[in-house]
């Protein structure tokens, strides 16, 4: 499993009903039913990874996430889980305030426009930055609103949300002292536990 799967997994507690979208292939929920005895649903729109998904037991549901969450009833979900999705959706904003709908929690992760290398590679070549975090060009890459860790707790600020718990890591999902000292600056993904 990736590591940041594995970290996510920390904090969902058993025997909980839980929600991924942008689910993938199932390999969080897959994990989390076995090991946790979790009631799981996955969200995806891609028709390949849905069917891996199934077959490992995950129910999945075809859906675009732009659409909104609007099959789901309020507060429904124990924990609701976004892993590297908020950034590609046409408003994050507001899917932030659908994912506590919905869900009495919620954990994000998105990449940090705010990196270091991400702001020497837009400061010395005046392109957007290509890189093993961020590996696609401006004109083909999912990512439409990318941003920083505190454009992220700001939204969340100005939407009334809790922030639980951040972790902050490198790409190979690591923690620091360094990271932890100037996270907007070095770290280059965020994991957020968030709540009302």
């Amino acid at each position: 499993m990736r590591t940041d799967l594995e970290l996510i997994s920390r904090w969902i507690p058993k025997n909980a009903k839980v929600l991924d979208l942008g689910c993938g292939e199932g390999e969080l929920l897959a994990y989390l039913q076995e090991n946790k005895n979790v009631t799981g649903y996955g969200v995806e729109i891609d028709n390949a990874q849905i069917v891996t998904a199934i077959a490992r037991g995950v129910n999945c549901v075809r859906k675009d996430l732009n659409n909104g969450l609007e099959s789901f009833t309020d507060g429904s979900i124990d924990i609701v889980m976004m892993t590297q999705s908020l950034q590609q959706l046409e408003k994050p904003d507001q899917m932030l305030k659908e994912l506590l709908r919905v869900g009495k929690e919620a954990i994000v992760t998105f990449p940090n426009f705010g990196h270091w290398s991400t702001r020497r590679y837009l400061g010395l070549k005046g392109q957007m930055p290509v890189s093993k975090a961020l590996p696609y060009q401006w004109f083909n890459t999912p990512n439409i609103h990318l941003c920083t860790f505190k454009d992220f707790e700001k939204l969340c600020r100005d939407q009334g949300v809790s922030i639980k718990k951040r972790l902050v890591v490198d790409r190979q999902h690591r923690v620091s002292r360094a990271i932890n000292w100037l996270p907007n600056l070095l770290g280059e993904i965020a994991i957020y536990h968030i709540g009302k």
